[in-house]
């Protein structure tokens, strides 16, 4: 099931006594487990049937033993235990001498118990008993990372239901800056849509009035005159990174480069260079196939490796290997030599 398939079970009330929300992506651990906090029961019936625990501060036993309390003027309790991967899960064993009371209870949950593990950034050990036991008698869901090329049209996505609509540069800009990093993302983009009216497009505009990423001075501008070779419009763009160099961290620019150019040392062995299947290919939006279209007239396979390479170099020195030149300096030298 997907996150969207189990809330909508939850706000049609059909609930499963066992939940195990596992995986790398907290984000979508966090939608569910907010949601069944927030509105499984009422106000008045949390204070008497709604338990939150915290894996770290908590043993499986309180865990158990709050789970096996019935409900006091509600059809259910909810027992929520939150960093579940800090809790020290005991031995996954059950024989006829040695009972293990938390296997015992997930082979049989009380139907008026609703139980929550949200075990975060890691997934659940699948071939468990204990995984197997909730799989079985309630629901398993595993949060998976995505991948970058997926995250501009989760943006889309997000912002659509959110009654907005985003230009693709915007959305992309967006994605590039702002990382995969689900809860992050979603975040901004709340904070951004506050001052953006409802039906309304979100623009380049937007984005750097309410996130402060330049329109003009950006890391997709920068890659745009690196591969036109304009060299006036790197420095100008270097230049204000490091006035800026909060707003754009130089880990972030090597990172941004690093992308950059290992697709355009993708593009220089891509047969087919029609432009579906190079965004196919790149796992990049067809919006921007010119930039790297541009970038592979102006820098052969050759010069392609060759700056790769720079830009490792250069990441070391940017964490002080062998180099004590400040940021600014480096960004500027790498340029140089990248251009020339």
């Amino acid at each position: 099931m997907t996150a969207a398939d189990i809330l909508k079970d939850l706000k049609n009330r059909k609930y499963k006594p066992l939940y195990l929300l596992h995986g790398e992506e907290p984000y979508y651990i966090d939608l569910i487990s907010n949601y069944i906090e927030h509105n499984l029961l009422s106000e008045a019936e949390r204070g008497f049937n709604q338990t939150v625990l915290y894996g770290k501060d908590t043993e499986m036993i309180t865990v158990l033993n709050a789970a096996k309390r019935y409900p006091m003027m509600s059809d259910c309790q909810v027992v929520l235990v939150k960093e579940a991967q800090e809790m020290k899960w005991g031995k996954d064993d059950d024989d006829k001498k040695h009972i293990n009371p938390l296997l015992a209870y997930l082979e049989n949950p009380l139907p008026s118990t609703v139980l929550v593990f949200c075990y975060k950034y890691g997934k659940f050990d699948k071939r468990k008993k204990t995984y197997k036991a909730i799989d079985k008698n309630g629901l398993v869901f595993e949060s998976a990372p995505m991948y970058d090329n997926k995250i501009p049209g989760w943006i889309d996505s997000f912002i659509s239901e959110k009654g907005y609509k985003a230009s693709q540069q915007a959305s992309a800009m967006l994605a590039e800056y702002l990382g995969n990093d689900l809860s992050k993302i979603a975040n901004e983009l709340e904070k951004l849509m506050l001052n953006v009216p409802p039906g309304q497009e979100i623009t380049l505009k937007h984005i750097q009035d309410n996130i402060g990423i330049s329109k003009e001075y950006n890391v997709f501008e920068l890659q745009a005159a690196l591969g036109k070779k304009d060299v006036l419009k790197a420095n100008q763009i270097i230049n204000y990174f490091e006035a800026n160099q909060k707003a754009n961290p130089i880990v972030l620019l090597f990172g941004n480069l690093n992308n950059f150019f290992s697709k355009v040392l993708v593009y220089h062995y891509v047969k087919d260079k029609t432009p579906q299947n190079l965004a196919k290919e790149l796992g990049v939006n067809p919006f921007f196939i010119k930039d790297y279209e541009q970038a592979a007239r102006s820098y052969n396979l050759g010069k392609t490796v060759q700056i790769i390479s720079l830009l490792r170099e250069y990441d070391l020195k940017s964490k002080g290997v062998d180099s004590n030149l400040s940021p600014g300096e480096l960004m500027k030298e790498l340029m140089f030599k990248i251009l020339h």
